[in-house]
């Protein structure tokens, strides 16, 4: 028996990723623009912060169109898991990408003056060694460009030293572990069944708050992915816009190992563990069984 509800068209599904990955990168990324080329920030958390209202912002807003994946990796646990159609993943993560280079083309034209001047000032020339400490305010590098050491590292192009602070391994672990805690916090969040789950619609800020959390410990060493559309929307446009090779690919194969494929492994394990472990075990209550 149908419940009477009718979907949101496959369009209107897509507009809401295009729309609420760019909430969640121009925010996010507006303050880490605003942090490192003005800085507007006194702190990680105030970064970490506004990243986590930029996700419950942009969960309520098309959350009920799209569901508000904002996040490929999400978007393909959930259909590894049974709670998302397979057929539909391309198409929202195409979305998802679109909407994170839409949201640094705007930053770009808004903080391009700004921009210009810090690399004067600091003597950076876009798309050379070292121009890494700008680039960040887009793509992501591991170690963070503004950790204790890493600038000096980057424009000396000292590799051992790199390594030293955050190798791609740990740097690929550590995305793992990231996503992995996100995920399993957005399945238990967002199944109907948890009755610990926030009431009265409160998980988006939850979840928001997860990740700020997680920002505040893991942005120093990979500057705190956990999406692939946030950092592969926004590296393609730095490369587009004078950084080249130094926003893509990058340090190494990072971009794909540490940005893309950890985030979606450490995605499908957290899912993983809730589908399939934590889930199950929920006891059931007279209101499941009538259902």
């Amino acid at each position: 028996m149908g419940t009477g509800v009718r979907e949101s068209s496959l369009p209107a599904r897509c507009l809401g990723e295009v729309v609420g990955t760019f909430l969640l990168v121009f925010f996010g990324c507006g303050a880490v623009h605003a942090a490192v080329l003005a800085g507007a920030q006194s702190g990680l958390w105030q970064v970490a912060v506004v990243w986590g209202v930029a996700i419950a912002v942009a969960i309520y807003t098309v959350g009920g169109v799209s569901g508000a994946h904002i996040n490929p990796a999400i978007s393909v646990a959930l259909a590894l898991w049974g709670r998302f159609p397979w057929r539909l993943v391309p198409a929202y993560a195409a979305s998802q990408f679109a909407g994170a280079f839409l949201a640094a083309v705007t930053l770009f034209l808004f903080y391009g003056g700004i921009l210009a001047e810090q690399e004067s000032e600091k003597k950076v020339v876009r798309g050379s060694r070292g121009s890494e400490i700008t680039a960040m305010c887009y793509g992501e590098y591991f170690p963070n460009p503004g950790a204790p050491g890493a600038a000096e590292a980057y424009s000396a192009g000292d590799q051992a030293k790199l390594d030293a602070l955050v190798s791609e391994p740990l740097a690929f672990g550590v995305e793992v572990v990231g996503t992995f805690i996100l995920a399993l916090v957005v399945f238990a969040l967002t199944d109907e069944r948890n009755r610990a789950a926030p009431m009265a619609r409160l998980g988006p800020v939850f979840i928001g708050l997860t990740v700020a959390v997680l920002i505040s410990v893991i942005a120093p060493l990979t500057q705190a992915c956990f999406n692939p559309a946030r950092d592969f929307g926004p590296r393609v446009f730095a490369a587009l816009a004078g950084w080249g090779k130094v926003a893509l690919p990058g340090r190494g194969t990072g971009f794909l190992t540490v940005y893309i494929l950890a985030p979606v492994a450490g995605a499908c394990l957290g899912g993983g563990l809730y589908a399939k472990v934590i889930g199950p075990s929920l006891p059931e209550h007279p209101e499941d069984k009538a259902a």
